[in-house]
């Protein structure tokens, strides 16, 4: 009953408004770089650089390592003190940080702007999820989750309409300067949030060792984190390089349409893919115990064939097989996320978050987008493009493999979490 009436409250549709507008500027931000990456790698580096694909690849590598060092640190804190503190910090550090990515004089000095990006996206990844957790019932949370989590296909849009718009008009540093600006705004928001723990009566200890380890004995995490991490580094390069790939390896003319009909495509598609997944995983799973995972399954099997499809048919025919990739590349980010949420103890939540965000970005797409640029350096971009899309594939078995545990890992904590 409690859960119903904070689900009605005004503060659980302001947090998921917040959190959604935050995740959006998240996104936006991140794939700026992609869409003006041309234009960094003419600046900084010379036409015969044989490793200036590469290079330029440890610009998004380094902002992930950061990401993810920085993460389990942010989880830790936000087990203990109020999490919208936490995130304004994260949100004003990575909003001034983005502006200053314009200032950069130099590649090194890029580079480290992108790595306090990481910094600050570090204090907000883990303790966002964790609030509508604690906001809305199990039985709601997956579409609430997708909801959450469409800002990524849209956010990723938008920042590749925005970043190549922007770019192409006034520069590529631009982009970078303007993007600060309503970040600091939602920094400030977050300041007047009140975290949802501090309206319970009976606080929750804090967590020891022996509860964090305990995240290693829940079958369908560890198979979660695993099939996540192949995802990661399948999605993370391909989405890194794709305006590249398509503006300068398939010779499409001008790369501010580029930009444009690739966001719409990651916009529509991602957007409706993230929204049907979680409504689906939340439908099926009255049904199925393990819905969550297989349909995240389903996603990536069949966005493997789109995704080689993308590789050999000819333009104007390969835009169609980029939207059903992406479309069923997106399918599982609101029921994977769901899941980490529906088998995590609430004591451990954010932890849980933080460690998943490291292992699938160390062992993900902070290798994928350098590994492509290295493999087109040698050889092309399309045998780059197909030896990370295998990745698909393994998400998608692990998945398969994980939802025979997925039912009676929730049920175990859904028990241990009902009052009396």
């Amino acid at each position: 009953m409690k859960s119903e009436q904070i689900q009605a409250s005004g503060m659980a549709k302001r947090s998921l408004a917040l959190l959604l507008g935050l995740n959006l500027v998240c996104y936006l931000d991140r794939y700026i770089l992609s869409a003006v990456e041309p234009h960094i790698r003419a600046e900084f580096f010379a036409p015969d650089d044989p490793r200036a694909l590469e290079k330029v690849g440890w610009l998004g590598t380094a902002f992930l390592i950061s990401y993810m060092i920085t993460s389990p640190l942010f989880g830790w804190l936000s087990d203990r003190f109020s999490r919208w503190v936490i995130m304004a910090f994260g949100v004003a550090v990575w909003s001034v940080a983005s502006a200053g990515s314009g200032f950069a004089a130099t590649y090194m000095m890029l580079l480290a702007t992108r790595i306090f990006v990481g910094v600050g996206e570090a204090a907000y990844g883990p303790a966002a999820p964790t609030i509508l957790s604690d906001l809305y019932p199990i039985e709601r949370r997956g579409i609430i989750m997708a909801w959450f989590f469409a800002a990524i296909p849209v956010g990723s849009a938008l920042g590749y309409m925005f970043g190549g718009a922007v770019g192409d008009a006034w520069g590529w540093r631009w982009p970078f300067y303007l993007v600060g600006i309503p970040g600091l705004i939602l920094a400030g928001l977050c300041l007047l949030m009140r975290d949802p723990r501090q309206m319970r009566q009976n606080r929750e200890p804090h967590a020891n060792w022996r509860d964090y380890l305990g995240l290693l004995r829940i079958p369908s995490y560890t198979i979660n984190v695993l099939a996540q991490t192949a995802m990661t580094f399948a999605i993370g390069g391909l989405s890194f390089w794709a305006p590249s790939y398509i503006y300068s390896y398939r010779q499409q003319p001008d790369l501010g349409r580029v930009t444009l009909i690739f966001g719409i495509i990651t916009a529509v598609s991602g957007l409706g893919a993230t929204l049907v997944g979680g409504w689906l995983g939340d439908r099926l799973a009255r049904k199925s115990p393990g819905a969550y995972f297989y349909v995240s399954a389903g996603g990536m099997l069949v966005a493997f064939p789109f995704t080689i499809a993308m590789l050999v048919l000819p333009f104007p025919y390969a835009w169609i097989a980029i939207f059903f990739a992406v479309f069923f590349l997106f399918f599982n980010i609101g029921p994977a996320n769901t899941a980490i949420a529906n088998v995590t103890p609430p004591l451990v939540r954010s932890s849980a978050y933080a460690l998943n965000i490291f292992v699938i970005h160390a062992l993900g797409d902070a290798i994928s987008p350098p590994l492509i640029g290295a493999i087109a350096d040698r050889w092309n971009m399309n045998v780059g493009f197909f030896v990370v899309s295998l990745a698909m594939l393994a998400a998608g078995l692990l998945w398969l493999w994980g939802g025979r545990y997925l039912g009676k890992d929730s049920e175990r904590v859904s028990l241990r979490t009902t009052p009396g």
